[in-house]
């Protein structure tokens, strides 16, 4: 990208996440990560965030904008008292919850514009975590003259065609259509973006298709691991015959349900191994279905609610890590095990051969969708200690060179400087 006059100046940023709690998912550890490290450079970061609130870095402001919070535990899609209702947000965030739709990439766009109107002078560019409501439209070219880069981790639009392929009653189908419903939002929004990041090619090859956004407005920037806490440690011994992964066994695009079926043929010749899930155990659905049906409770242990030094642990004491993944628009657990030198079997869905590298170099690949090769690469790795240890060190150096929240911060900056830069050509908006 060109330089342009103040280009080492510090920029304000307004960075916007409708979910950001790293708990909740890859959104929340983008906007925690990302954030410190923008900081760490020496720009201000102000996280306008809604419930979950953010997990942030020292240095990293935050301003909560609070949504009605219907999905908290442990009493989700409640019904808010009546003095609760604040405004007509309110009441459109409640109207749409009760038909079946998910309100917040909306309602929260609405809430960050309002707050952005009122401080529009305190900020140099607008940052938006894949909320991609109606609200975001004319911050950049409007009277607001905010300029905008958004970053959308992949299109929400394949996680719904997941999830209605794994749907068998049409009445579930209904519920899957009504639920995903905000995704035409999404897409017309895509389409008037200025700058849209992604993490992937792979993203990228979806955002164009499913958005129809056009490919020149879209880049790459990678994400990557906190390699400060994923690291490999000789003081942590690493546990016979286990296998760890970071997986939600209410997402059929995770693909838990085919390494659940790969460890039961596993235990038939080895009978120790045993899996660790991050992730909450399922109360119902295919998963636990599995588990029931192969007599894998006791082999089977899932942990929540860890923090990154107590995952990173988990990471390092098991012998291979898996991801059994059927899509990822990235793949964090991936980047993560390599960084801590855990041996690594993966999936070839969507960008996940884009962070581990050909196959047999860096880690062992596999077809999404199929437990037995996912068996038979585990067996492997679990039989081979040299192997185990020539794909570490390979993919450790991977990571090291390619996916660090440094480099995902330098990059995102130029983009920053960029439409800024852009903003100022078109006269939009000079910084006071």
């Amino acid at each position: 990208m060109a330089a342009e006059a103040g280009a080492d100046r510090p920029i304000r940023i307004a960075l916007l996440s409708y979910k950001g709690n790293p708990f909740c998912g890859g959104q929340g550890v983008y906007v925690r990560h990302l954030s410190r490290e923008l900081v760490a450079l020496g720009h201000r970061v102000e996280v306008l965030g809604a419930q979950p609130y953010p997990e942030l870095d020292p240095g990293v402001g935050l301003h909560k904008v609070p949504s009605l919070d219907l999905y908290r535990q442990p009493d989700p899609f409640r019904t808010p008292g009546r003095k609760e209702y604040r405004d007509w947000i309110d009441v459109l965030e409640v109207a749409t919850m009760w038909t079946g739709g998910f309100p917040e990439p909306l309602t929260f766009s609405l809430r960050a514009r309002r707050e952005l109107a009122a401080r529009r002078h305190e900020f140099d560019v607008v940052h938006d975590n894949q909320t991609l409501g109606y609200g975001l439209l004319g911050l950049d070219g409007g009277r607001l003259g905010l300029p905008l880069v958004t970053t959308i981790h992949h299109p929400i639009t394949v996680d719904r065609r997941l999830e209605l392929a794994a749907a068998e009653r049409r009445s579930r189908r209904y519920a899957v259509r009504r639920w995903y419903g905000f995704t035409r939002m999404q897409g017309r929004v895509a389409r008037r973006l200025p700058t849209v990041l992604t993490v992937s090619g792979s993203s990228r090859r979806e955002i164009v298709e499913d958005f129809a956004v056009p490919a020149e407005r879209v880049s790459v920037v990678p994400i990557g691991a906190d390699t400060r806490v994923f690291r490999p440690d000789p003081a942590t011994p690493r546990v016979p015959g286990r296998i760890i992964t970071t997986s939600s066994a209410d997402a059929p695009l995770k693909g838990l349900v085919f390494l659940v079926e790969a460890l039961a043929k596993l235990r038939t010749e080895r009978p120790g191994t045993h899996l660790v899930v991050v992730g909450n155990r399922p109360e119902s659905g295919p998963v636990r279905d599995a588990l029931e049906r192969f007599g894998l409770g006791g082999a089977v242990e899932f942990v929540k609610g860890v923090s990154d030094a107590e995952l990173a642990t988990l990471v390092r004491g098991a012998q291979v890590a898996c991801v059994p993944s059927l899509y990822e628009g990235f793949c964090l657990p991936a980047a993560e095990a390599m960084a801590a030198g855990t041996p690594l079997v993966a999936t070839t869905g969507g960008a996940i051969p884009e962070v581990t590298g050909p196959d047999g170099e860096t880690c062992l690949a596999v077809p999404p969708g199929d437990a037995g090769a996912l068996a038979e690469a585990l067996g492997r790795l679990l039989d081979d200690e040299p192997l185990r240890e020539r794909l570490a060190a390979a993919a450790m150096e991977r990571v090291l060179a390619r996916f660090t929240w440094e480099h995902t911060a330098r990059a995102t900056v130029a983009h920053y400087r960029a439409a800024i830069a852009a903003g100022r050509r078109s006269g939009r908006r000079r910084r006071p």
